[in-house]
């Protein structure tokens, strides 16, 4: 499964993770006026900036089924085709680009890219092992490459997954520092490639990293009390999309509506079943 896995925080490292960096809080730029889903000015190249609300499909598990009516869909950028994004353009949609960022997987095409040296302890997911963030030298590369076949599919963002390494266990002495680093290399590389990016969990780093993501992506806010939290991206007239898996709609979808969230409920093996708030 290639969702992230959560942890919970040490208290010191969320300290740490508040008072980390030098760059905090977001430009004020307001997304341009537009469709529900956001816009992208095609006369100047801007990427596309989704705003808080619109309904989204998330499916991860094999090539997309386009079969659902909504006008956001997250899906492999691995197992997915240039034909696959350029059909969901078709009817409408925009596409985002799932890629791991932050563990090494066995059954990607580019394993062999990454050197022994940065790969760490087994994540709890079958074939994967964490990544050593620190090194950026190593890891800019080999991430630009995969950035570069999303983009070069036509994807619209890039949902990169696994950025909160620093509160798991990975084998490495990881900090809220490296990952406020690494965070915005990663952000940097889809904005230099005109691509969107989100935000993928780490609630403690939103003040840090809410100027350099377009949008957030959350799993489980609800089931821990946290969604409030995103509170950030909303008022910066970004976009939240959120999923549950063991809680019902009943119990989430009334506090998402209130917070303007983009809410639904999935398995957790991310097919194409789906209810929306």
């Amino acid at each position: 499964m290639r969702h992230t896995v959560r942890a919970l925080l040490l208290a010191g490292v969320l300290a740490l993770a508040g008072c980390s960096g030098t760059e905090g809080g977001d430009d004020g730029t307001p997304p341009a006026a537009g469709s529900p889903s956001g816009t992208a000015d095609s006369s100047t190249g801007a990427r596309w900036r989704p705003r808080p609300g619109p309904a989204w499909q998330w499916q991860l598990n094999s090539r997309v089924d386009p079969s659902v009516d909504v006008p956001v869909y997250d899906i492999d950028g691995f197992e997915n085709t240039a034909a696959d994004v350029a059909r969901l353009h078709r009817d409408g949609r925009k596409v985002i680009c799932y890629v791991n960022v932050g563990a090494w997987e066995d059954f990607r095409s580019d394993k062999d890219a990454f050197p022994k040296s940065v790969l760490g302890r087994r994540n709890g997911w079958a074939g994967e092992r964490w990544l050593d963030i620190r090194r950026i030298s190593v890891l800019r590369p080999i991430m630009g490459r995969r950035f570069d076949m999303c983009r070069d599919k036509g994807f619209d963002a890039v949902e990169p997954d696994l950025v909160e390494g620093y509160g798991n266990t990975t084998g490495f002495p990881l900090t809220a520092r490296d990952q406020l680093r690494y965070n915005r290399m990663i952000a940097q590389l889809a904005h230099d490639r005109g691509m969107s990016v989100g935000l993928k969990n780490d609630l403690p780093q939103i003040p840090q990293l809410l100027r350099h993501f377009d949008f957030a992506v959350n799993e489980e806010c609800a089931q821990y009390g946290e969604c409030a939290r995103l509170t950030p991206f909303i008022e910066a007239g970004k976009a939240v999309f959120h999923v549950e898996y063991a809680e019902p709609t009943s119990s989430f979808c009334a506090e998402s509506r209130r917070l303007g969230l983009s809410s639904m409920q999935k398995k957790l093996e991310l097919g194409v079943w789906r209810k929306p708030c």
